[in-house]
C-alpha cells in the first residue's frame, strides 16, 4: 500500500520566503520639457507674481522722407504677461513600528520616491501651462479637437505647416540669431549657416511616443529616411525633420472622448436643496488619471438641465458619475446658466474639505453621486474629442516661448523627534515643499499640433 503524499500546502507555516534585498524599480517617466524653459527666480519680498514686459516693435516706414519734412514719429507701446509661483509639497507619515519591522528601509524608500515625485510634479505643472497655448494646428486642417477623426495621425504636412507658421511669425529658433545678432547683421553681414547638426538652428517638438510612432510610420517619412538615414528606420527614432528636433516624453497629456449617455452618466435636476437659481444649465464631467492627475477622460457636454425652483427657492443637480475607469477621480463642471459651455466647477459637499479646492466638485469617486448645489470657481474643462477618439498634443516651440518660475529652492524635511503632538515619538514624517510656476512668454513663439493616434498605449 502506497502512503499518501504530503502536499506543499500542508507546510506553508514551515516555509520561508525569499525577499530580494533590492527593491524593484517603478515605471520610468521621460522628463524633457523643462530643459527648454527660461529659468526665472523671483527674489524674496517681491511677491509671487512675475510680470514680463515687452516693447512692441515699431511699424516700418511706409515711404521715404520728403526733403526738409520730419516724419510724424511713433510712440513706443508695451505688452505684458504675468505668471504666478505656487507652493507645492507632499509628505509621508510613518509609525515607529512601520520603521522598525519591514525588511526594507521604509524611510529610505520614501526618500527615493519623493526624489522621483518632485521633478515629475514640476514637469506635469509645466505641461498644464503649455496646454494654454493659443496657437493650434489640427491634423488634416480639422477645425477643432472635436472634429478630429480616428485616422487623423501626426503627419509631415502638418509638421511642416507648423514650422513654416512659426518662421513666418518670427519665432526664435534654438541656436538661431538673437536680436543682438540681427542688429550686427546690418554692419557685419548675415551669419553663415553651419552644417553641424548639434548647433544648427532648429525648433523643438516635445511629443508623446504614440503619435511620434505614427509619424515614423508615415510613408513619406520612411521614403525620405530610406534614402538619407536608414538607421532611423532600424531604431525607430524620429530625430530631426525639416528644421524640427523631436523629443519623446510619456508625460505629455492626452484626452479621450467619452459618450454622455445614461450608461455612463445620469443627471437629476432638483428644485430644492441648493443655491442654483431658476435657469437652464449644462454639465460636463472629466476623469483624472490616478498617477499624473491629468484630466484625461473627457465626457461630452450634457443636454439642458432645467432647474425651476419657485419664488425664493433655489435648486441643485445630482450627477451620478461613471463607474469606469474605477481608479480615476472625477470633476463636475457647470455653466453659469443659459451658457452652452461650462466655465466653472460645480460646488459640492462631496468634494475636498480642505485645500484650494475645498467645496468644489473635484476628486470625486467613480460611481458616486455628487449633488451640485452652486456655481464654483471659474475653471474651464478641457475640450472633448469626439466620442471614442484619443487626441494627443505635440508641442512645437523655439527660444523664449515659456519660462519656469521659482521663488525658493526645494526644501526637504525629516521629522523624527517627539513633540507636544507626538509625546511618545510614535510618528515619523518625511516630506518636501517648493515653489513652482510656469508662464508662456510669447504665444507667437510656439504652437500645439493636435492629432489622433493609431494606438492607445495598451497591449492587447
Amino acid at each position: 500500500m502506497v502512503a499518501t503524499l504530503g502536499t506543499s500546502g500542508l507546510y506553508q507555516g514551515d516555509t520561508q520566503r525569499f525577499l530580494d534585498k533590492e527593491v524593484l524599480p517603478v515605471a520610468q517617466r521621460h522628463l524633457v520639457v523643462r530643459q527648454f524653459a527660461q529659468k526665472i527666480r523671483i527674489p524674496e519680498r517681491m511677491g509671487l507674481t512675475y510680470t514680463g514686459t515687452r516693447y512692441n516693435r515699431f511699424v516700418l516706414p511706409y515711404g521715404p522722407l520728403n526733403e526738409g519734412v520730419p516724419p510724424l514719429g511713433q510712440a513706443p507701446s508695451i505688452s505684458q504677461i504675468s505668471g504666478v509661483a505656487t507652493q507645492w509639497g507632499d509628505r509621508a507619515n510613518i509609525t515607529d513600528i512601520t520603521e522598525m519591522t519591514p525588511f526594507h528601509d521604509v524611510l529610505s524608500q520614501c526618500s527615493k520616491l519623493f526624489q522621483l515625485q518632485v521633478p515629475e510634479t514640476y514637469e506635469r505643472n509645466t505641461f498644464n501651462q503649455l496646454i494654454a497655448g493659443t496657437q493650434v494646428n489640427f491634423v488634416n486642417q480639422r477645425g477643432s479637437r472635436a472634429a478630429l477623426l480616428a485616422g487623423d495621425l501626426l503627419d509631415p504636412y502638418t509638421v511642416n505647416r507648423t514650422v513654416a507658421n512659426l518662421k513666418t511669425l518670427g519665432a526664435y529658433m534654438m541656436n538661431g540669431p538673437t536680436e543682438t545678432d540681427v542688429r550686427k547683421d546690418i554692419e557685419e553681414g548675415p551669419r553663415k549657416a553651419t552644417a553641424n547638426p548639434r548647433t544648427h538652428e532648429h525648433y523643438v517638438c516635445v511629443a508623446h511616443p504614440i503619435p511620434l510612432n505614427d509619424f515614423a510610420n508615415n510613408s513619406t517619412v520612411q521614403l525620405a529616411w530610406s534614402y538619407s538615414d536608414i538607421d532611423k528606420l532600424y531604431i525607430n527614432e524620429v530625430g530631426q525633420w525639416r528644421g524640427l528636433h523631436f523629443c519623446e516624453s510619456n508625460m505629455v497629456p492626452y484626452w479621450v472622448g467619452n459618450a454622455n449617455d445614461a450608461s455612463s452618466l445620469t443627471y437629476t435636476p432638483a428644485d430644492t436643496g441648493g443655491n442654483l437659481v431658476t435657469a437652464t444649465y449644462v454639465v460636463q464631467v472629466t476623469g483624472s488619471d490616478p498617477q499624473n492627475q491629468y484630466e484625461q477622460q473627457i465626457f461630452q457636454v450634457s443636454g439642458s438641465q432645467v432647474v425651476t425652483g419657485g419664488t425664493g427657492i433655489n435648486g441643485s443637480i445630482s450627477v451620478t458619475l461613471p463607474t469606469s475607469p474605477a481608479n480615476y477621480t472625477y470633476s463636475v463642471y457647470i455653466s453659469s446658466g443659459a451658457g452652452s459651455q461650462p466655465q466653472n466647477l460645480g460646488v459640492s459637499a462631496s468634494g475636498p474639505t480642505t485645500g484650494p479646492y475645498a467645496g468644489q466638485a473635484v476628486q470625486l469617486a467613480a460611481g458616486s453621486t455628487a449633488v451640485i448645489t452652486g456655481i464654483g470657481v471659474m475653471q474651464a474643462p478641457p475640450a472633448a474629442p469626439a466620442t471614442g477618439v484619443t487626441v494627443y498634443g505635440s508641442y512645437v516651440f523655439g527660444e523664449h516661448y515659456f519660462a519656469c518660475l521659482e521663488l525658493e529652492r526645494i526644501q526637504w524635511f525629516r521629522l523624527f523627534n517627539a513633540d507636544k503632538s507626538d509625546v511618545l515619538n510614535q510618528l515619523r514624517v518625511i516630506g518636501w515643499k517648493g515653489w513652482d510656476g510656469a508662464v508662456i512668454l510669447n504665444q507667437l513663439f510656439g504652437a500645439r499640433i493636435e492629432s489622433s493616434a493609431s494606438g492607445t498605449g495598451a497591449f492587447g
